[in-house]
């Protein structure tokens, strides 16, 4: 029940009543804190496993998953959804707003906007609770690698997008929302705040906790919460705390387009190839 593809698989109300109960790792964290010790002698191969488990909740002793409008940075930080005739579908994913020349460009995970040639996408920065305080914005086009069209390379499951003006204005979104900072070829291990829109709620959840390196070219997040819909968010390192804003250093997806269980996310390591498709995409090319 909880294997899910992040972009496009939405949660039925069974699971979505799952994610409201305390999760496994809360346990886990409760018997470290009150100081148990609990001594295991591991099959042969099995040593690793226990590592990686124990190592995943100790890191998760930093981390608080938060909800609601008053999370910091989420002016620049949005759900995408389906529109038609100007009316918005559903929320699928989440993007981010990031600082560019013209003000106008966007990221996510490539598998979002996968498979949605010929339909209409809007992002909603800020959106809480059916509100849209910054407005309604048309994706005007999608920018992938060329390794992602190809093969879908974990590697490469980045996107980004060009925004549109809002209709009767030329005041670019970037002026209205502000906009994180975007770096590539950066630590793989920091402390990161992980913002995203799940499928089954109409507000944003919040994480901060430490990235580490499982595999090449791959970033891991450990939080609770991160269900469908998430997929997109943005790891945020060093965030303003008066502002709110931080750098984009990775977006849910990659590995597993971001993870098959609400409490390990991926992205892929941002490198030369996203440096060069986002100069394409402020480009206009």
């Amino acid at each position: 029940m909880r294997v899910r593809r992040r972009s496009r698989r939405h949660a039925d109300n069974r699971v979505a009543a799952w994610f409201t109960r305390p999760s496994a790792r809360v346990g886990v964290v409760s018997a470290l804190t009150l100081g148990v010790v609990i001594t295991v002698t591991p099959a042969s191969g099995a040593a690793g496993d226990i590592a990686t488990h124990v190592a995943r909740a100790v890191r998760g002793l930093v981390s608080t998953t938060h909800t609601g409008k008053n999370i910091a940075g989420t002016a620049a930080v949005g759900a995408l959804f389906t529109s038609s005739d100007g009316k918005l579908g559903s929320h699928f994913c989440t993007a981010s707003v990031v600082s560019s020349p013209h003000g106008d460009v966007a990221i996510t995970a490539a598998h979002c906007v996968t498979g949605l040639s010929g339909t209409t996408i809007a992002f909603v920065p800020g959106y809480n609770l059916g509100k849209d305080p910054y407005g309604v914005w048309t994706v005007a086009k999608v920018y992938v690698d060329q390794a992602w069209s190809s093969n879908s390379s974990q590697d490469d499951d980045v996107a980004f997008l060009r925004l549109s003006p809002q209709t009767a204005s030329s005041v670019p979104i970037e002026d209205v929302t502000g906009a994180e900072t975007l770096a590539t070829s950066t630590a793989a291990k920091q402390t990161v705040q992980v913002i995203g829109y799940p499928d089954g709620s109409d507000e944003p959840i919040s994480c901060r906790n430490w990235t580490s390196q499982p595999m090449s070219n791959q970033l891991e997040f450990d939080c609770g919460g991160f269900t469908d819909g998430t997929s997109g968010g943005p790891f945020l390192a060093d965030v303003n705390a008066a502002t709110g804003q931080g750098v984009v250093i990775g977006v849910i997806g990659g590995y597993e387009q971001g993870g098959l269980t609400p409490d390990v996310s991926y992205s892929s390591q941002f490198g030369p190839n996203v440096a060069a498709l986002y100069t394409t995409a402020v480009s206009g090319g």
